[in-house]
């Protein structure tokens, strides 16, 4: 009686997962830069809800996700945080079509370190010990903050400094754990209602930057979603999509 009672259990659990993997396997998959780790919820959701199509999210640094892509990770479509990275897999051949630009980005210095005032002013004070940057190897963000202390001329009083964050998420959380007096990151994190009124921040000034152009592109690995893929392309460049970009800080072309 207990064997066949756990024969039962076991079946029920087995049909549990395996209708899991096919829901999974049914999802549009999107791989995601981090710093749109809290504006993909929104823009997932409404998307879902408009058209009934089931989404899988991937987030991870745009260089790090591109280089799964090449390696034949089942991804539909990638938003990045650059355009850099959706060129390499287009004239590689691994996208259905050109890059194209849904937002640019904006830089922010943050903390939550309770008394700190983050100015860039400050960063070559004593009292600064760790700033949290995104690794510009693999995160774009990352390297639009080098470019600004570099332009600033202030990179080498802090050089010793710099926590290198593998992704924007790793950066905040530098930040967020105060592993970090402070750092750079999107300003769509602290406009999030996860983070907002968490610390203070100040938006970089956009000239000590290079504009920072946000690519997607529909990738061929599963061709049965390319339809659904193109689908959410649109969504994003649609008003719709642009009026969540927007709400969570990035500039947006009408």
């Amino acid at each position: 009686m207990c064997r066949k009672t756990l024969a039962f259990v076991f079946f029920i659990c087995l049909g549990f997962f395996s209708s899991c993997k096919a829901e999974k396997e049914n999802s549009l998959r999107i791989a995601v830069a981090s710093n749109l780790q809290f504006v993909i919820g929104e823009l997932v959701a409404d998307f879902s809800e408009k058209t009934g199509i089931d989404c899988e999210v991937i987030i991870g640094s745009s260089g790090k996700l591109t280089a799964q892509i090449v390696e034949g990770a089942p991804f539909d479509l990638l938003l990045s945080a650059d355009v850099k990275y959706p060129n390499e897999l287009y004239d590689n051949g691994f996208t259905i079509d050109q890059p194209k630009i849904y937002a640019y980005g904006n830089l922010i210095l943050w903390t939550v370190r309770e008394g700190l005032k983050p100015n860039l002013d400050s960063l070559v004070s004593r009292r600064i010990k760790h700033i949290a940057v995104g690794n510009p190897r693999t995160a774009p963000y990352g390297v639009a903050a080098m470019q600004v202390l570099k332009n600033t001329e202030i990179y080498d009083s802090v050089s010793d400094k710099i926590v290198l964050g593998e992704s924007v998420s790793q950066t905040n959380q530098f930040i967020i754990s105060q592993a970090a007096d402070l750092g750079f990151t999107s300003k769509s994190v602290v406009l999030s209602s996860k983070m907002m009124n968490r610390g203070s921040w100040i938006e970089i000034e956009d000239t000590l930057y290079e504009p920072m152009a946000q690519a997607m592109v529909v990738l061929k690995n599963r061709t049965a979603f390319k339809s659904k893929a193109l689908q959410f392309k649109e969504f994003i460049l649609s008003a719709d999509g642009k009026k969540i970009l927007h709400k969570f800080g990035y500039n947006v072309k009408e």
